[in-house]
């Protein structure tokens, strides 16, 4: 049962996303193009909204760097510069001062969002959604961490990365990379490609 989950979860399931995402971009550009904006509730209340944006904002923007770089480029290239276990520990102390930033600031957020009586009765049920969904997610990637310092030869993340590799460049084996991998990295892949 596992295998057959890992296999739609991580073998399919991704394609899936991407497909949704290239084909539903472009659609949603060609007919509506103008609906890609957020409502501003700055009016409303200005309070904990220029600390929790720009926590938020720099610790998800150096986070979706980060793992676009270093799950795609391949072991070869920085081999010669840095080994897996001292590029895993980068990641570690860099990905979790940025994922504490982004955590930090989508708490201060949401708590916004949540209490504020006007902005609340203007908020969608959709922005509550993906906001709780993306705190989570942040959630989760924090909870890596501890798993990532117990083998700190670099061995799971070159497994992760060797995954997110195979699925860019359509080569089988995807999903039996992950066959190790502890439930709290499968959830944080799940989310983050949902």
């Amino acid at each position: 049962m596992t295998s057959w989950l890992d296999n739609l979860l991580f073998g399919y399931y991704p394609y899936i996303c991407l497909a949704v995402f290239f084909i539903g971009s472009l659609l949603r550009f060609d007919r509506d193009q103008y609906t890609w904006k957020s409502d501003s509730s700055q009016l409303l209340r200005r309070g904990q909204l220029r600390l929790g944006s720009n926590l938020f904002h720099i610790g998800v923007l150096f986070l979706f760097f980060g793992h676009f770089f270093g799950m795609l480029t391949p072991h070869f290239v920085y081999e010669h510069f840095i080994g897996a276990g001292a590029k895993q520990l980068v990641a570690m102390v860099t990905g979790g001062i940025a994922g504490l930033l982004g955590f930090i600031g989508l708490t201060l957020l949401l708590h916004r969002r949540l209490t504020e009586p006007r902005i609340r009765a203007t908020s969608k049920t959709s922005d509550i959604v993906i906001a709780v969904l993306l705190w989570v997610q942040l959630l989760l990637g924090l909870a890596t961490i501890p798993l990532s310092a117990q083998h700190l030869d670099g061995s799971m993340m070159l497994l992760l990365a060797e995954w997110a590799q195979r699925i860019v460049t359509f080569r089988a084996g995807a999903p039996e990379l992950l066959a190790d991998a502890g439930w709290v990295f499968k959830a944080h892949m799940f989310l983050g490609m949902t």
